[in-house]
């Protein structure tokens, strides 16, 4: 059965979906769905309403370099349940996130359209970048496409090069942004602020004895982008809660740690979220991590970056 976000329809593999109506679709991997992925699904969304078809986004899971490359260490910026949330607020109708392995990768151009495409999705459109590949060793093209077209009757529209472009290149300067920790910079390319889900765990409370308690987190997924160590501005939601507050990536290295940890404080809050889900938004760095002579002088930065934070949301 498919899950609802909205009035989004989301199903895990193309072979559990069957098409009502005919469809517009259109295929990528949507990474951060940023604002020139909206301008694109924008499109595919518009296209539906004025010739009456349903608007699919087809992506896959695994990143397609993550099962073709061998150690490939991509890091991506959405997890598959964030990459949801995110296409369920842009008016889609139907989500199909297909499990991409070397199966699917083996199915030739004209398997891909007939099978796929014609059979399960009935497309009567797809929106499509020019530089698209498709089938076996990527080895059609937008030509290609456009001859299958003709022949199993559905319209290829082809998205400029230069649009193409602005979203290849906002996904990696979105990238690089995150992991040089300009967070505003990656914020104004993705039009939110950068998120992630975790887990609270269990931590060594130290927070608490100065006066500043953390949650720590964890990430379950090891592909998600963390931001650049130092220390960041955030907003949280827990339990249906919005909250602000400043997170610090890094080693801890005042209290000499040894692991890299994630771990935020929420200012006016004090309730047990111990293995609870949150979701935090990095909204501004604040500063480099630092190590300090002391605990003590570590606790005064602490009081100074509060006082950032805390006019940032003023402002």
């Amino acid at each position: 059965m498919p899950s609802n976000f909205s009035k989004l329809k989301v199903f895990q593999n193309i072979t559990t979906f069957q098409a009502e109506k005919p469809t517009v679709l259109t295929i990528g991997t949507f990474d951060g769905v940023h604002i020139g992925h909206k301008k694109i699904i924008d499109r595919l969304t518009k296209t539906a309403q004025s010739e009456g078809l349903e608007s699919v986004v087809l992506t896959f899971f695994p990143h397609p370099r993550m099962v073709l490359q061998q150690n490939s260490d991509i890091k991506l910026l959405n997890t598959i349940e964030e990459k949801q949330q995110l296409l369920a607020q842009i008016g889609l109708d139907i989500l199909i996130i297909h499990p991409f392995d070397k199966t699917f990768s083996e199915l030739s151009a004209e398997e891909f359209v007939k099978d796929i495409l014609i059979d399960k999705l009935k497309i009567k459109k797809i929106i499509i970048g020019y530089d698209h590949r498709f089938g076996k060793n990527r080895s059609a093209g937008i030509e290609d496409l456009i001859i299958l077209g003709k022949k199993y009757d559905f319209e290829v529209e082809q998205i400029p090069a230069q649009e193409i472009d602005e979203v290849s290149v906002s996904s990696t300067k979105i990238r690089k942004a995150l992991e040089e920790g300009h967070v505003t910079l990656a914020n104004s390319y993705l039009g939110y602020n950068y998120f992630f889900n975790a887990t609270v765990i269990q931590g060594k409370q130290l927070g608490r004895t100065i006066g500043f308690p953390t949650a720590n987190l964890k990430v379950s997924e090891d592909y998600k982008l963390i931001p650049e160590i130092g220390v960041y501005v955030v907003e949280g939601v827990v339990e249906g809660q919005n909250l602000k507050g400043m997170m610090n990536i890094g080693f801890k290295p005042t209290v000499d740690g040894k692991n890299l940890s994630v771990e935020v404080h929420f200012f006016d809050f004090n309730q047990d979220i111990y293995g609870k889900s949150i979701q935090v938004s990095v909204v501004e760095k604040i500063r480099e991590e630092q190590k300090f002579a002391s605990v003590e002088e570590l606790k005064m930065q602490l009081e100074k970056d509060k006082i950032f934070a805390l006019n940032y949301f003023q402002s």
